[in-house]
């Protein structure tokens, strides 16, 4: 109770009052290009797929020779854009996702 005694008013949930959710760790099982190692990446739900693929790619490069060339990234056969969040492409914890060249799909 306030001090006129009135009762409170109950804050607007997160989505009525424009506030996006707080972002969420999110592990992944990832594979990149031809490496033979699967990979458990942290990543946050707020990352976009682009910055997905580049921390994929982080990992594998002591095993697969990086190149400079734009990264895709597939989940559940499907090819993600890249500006998507892993939140909107609909990633969970543990899915698993696979990065490789866009020249080579």
């Amino acid at each position: 109770m306030s001090d006129n005694g009135a009762a409170p008013e109950a804050a607007p949930a997160p989505e009525e009052s424009g506030d996006a959710p707080e972002p969420q760790l999110v592990p992944l099982n990832a594979i990149f290009h031809d490496d033979f190692v699967e990979l458990l990446i942290p990543v946050m739900s707020n990352q976009t797929i682009a910055e997905l693929a580049g921390a994929v790619e982080h990992h594998a490069t002591s095993r697969v020779r990086a190149r400079d060339a734009r990264k895709v990234v597939y989940h559940d056969n499907r090819l993600l854009d890249d500006d998507l969040t892993v939140a909107e492409a609909g990633i969970a914890p543990l899915d698993h996702v696979r990065v490789d060249y866009a020249d080579e799909d």
